[in-house]
């Protein structure tokens, strides 16, 4: 499909636009620099974003303290939640302002309406993949979490909320996280309805920086909650009738909590990003899929054809890696229908 051509009065008007934001970046940057030179900022010190605003942005110091409402310099661009920077106070400490970006060890992107790629977070070392006994789980949603982990380059970790509503003898549900503990993926328990219900998440939390992602009403809102007391977030009602939750959290935003237990060494950081009923994939492609099953990996490249589409093809090394068990037949399904819905979408 050809673009659609510009009229004369639009291309003024988007160069007007655009002129405009230039003349207004190079008036930031220069009461930025006034201020500097005048010493109306502190020295710089090291610092982490904790929520982004546009802007503006929450920064908290390395050191310690309170969080200082930033601006940014006028040539920085694309900061988000969890980025180490650079920035110095007002003298005042009513505000401050942020001058460098650190490297980012890991970013987790989500696409854009457009399907632009956009980063959301940074600096992660793991992604909690919440689910819970109800909203009953589903594994091909399961596994297109952990493809899109994959995908990142983070480490994800399996959290199953509310196992307190949880059969005494588990049933499908224990064979599943079986199933993906074989893969070697750690796999988490927790209820907030029971004393010591989130030990082992705590443990898993410990000096790690975390985001949790999940379906809706799985409870990622009640765990936060949970490990931060202080906070004031809004937890959303479980539909009775059909068993889904509803959106809570609004923005990302990162949040430091006390260790669970007085003798435990290490706090930990999360990020709470807004809940979403099914991970997009389609920023991805089949190969980046296929990559992102893990026991696939020791057999591809082995198929007879170079252009194996894992179908039916004779000599398909992922197809006989199924007949000998050493892939399980619904992990195999599952991935047929991530990348069919690929094409589909």
């Amino acid at each position: 499909m050809s673009k659609r051509k510009l009229s004369r009065q639009q291309r003024w008007r988007i160069e007007k636009v655009q002129a405009e934001r230039a003349r207004r970046a190079d008036r930031r940057k220069a009461k930025d620099s006034d201020k500097l030179a005048a010493g109306e900022y502190g020295p710089e010190q090291n610092g982490r974003v904790i929520a982004h605003f546009g802007r503006t942005l929450d920064v908290r110091a390395d050191a310690g303290g309170e969080t200082v409402r930033c601006h940014l310099r006028a040539n920085l661009e694309g900061l988000v939640t969890g980025d180490r920077v650079i920035w110095r106070a007002a003298h005042d400490a009513r505000d401050g302002v942020v001058v460098a970006r650190g490297e980012r060890a890991s970013v987790l992107e989500r696409p854009d309406p457009r399907g632009q790629l956009k980063p959301v977070a940074a600096n992660i070392d793991q992604i909690l993949i919440v689910f819970a006994v109800e909203p009953a789980p589903h594994a091909n949603l399961i596994d297109r979490y952990l493809v899109a982990a994959e995908a990142t380059g983070i480490a994800p970790v399996l959290v199953l909320n509310k196992i307190d509503l949880l059969p005494a003898e588990g049933g499908e549900l224990r064979a599943l996280l079986a199933r993906y503990e074989a893969l070697g993926y750690p796999v988490v328990t927790t209820t907030t309805e029971r004393e010591g219900g989130l030990s082992a998440l705590y443990a898993r939390l410990a000096g790690r920086t975390s985001v949790f992602v999940g379906q809706s009403g799985v409870g990622k809102s009640s765990l936060i909650d949970r490990l931060l007391p202080d906070e004031a977030l809004r937890i959303g009602a479980l539909s009775e009738d059909s068993r889904k939750g509803r959106h809570t959290t609004t923005t990302a935003r990162l949040y430091r909590f006390a260790p669970g237990e007085p003798d435990d060494a290490e706090a930990g950081e999360l990020i709470d990003s807004p809940g979403i009923r099914e991970f997009g994939l389609t920023h991805l492609d089949e190969q980046q899929v296929t990559e992102g099953f893990i026991e696939f990996r020791e057999v591809l490249g082995r198929c007879r054809f170079r252009d194996c589409r894992h179908r039916q093809e004779p000599g398909c090394a992922l197809l006989a890696a199924v007949e000998r068990g050493e892939i399980h037949p619904e992990r195999f399904a599952s991935y047929r229908r991530i990348v069919e819905s690929l094409v589909t979408s």
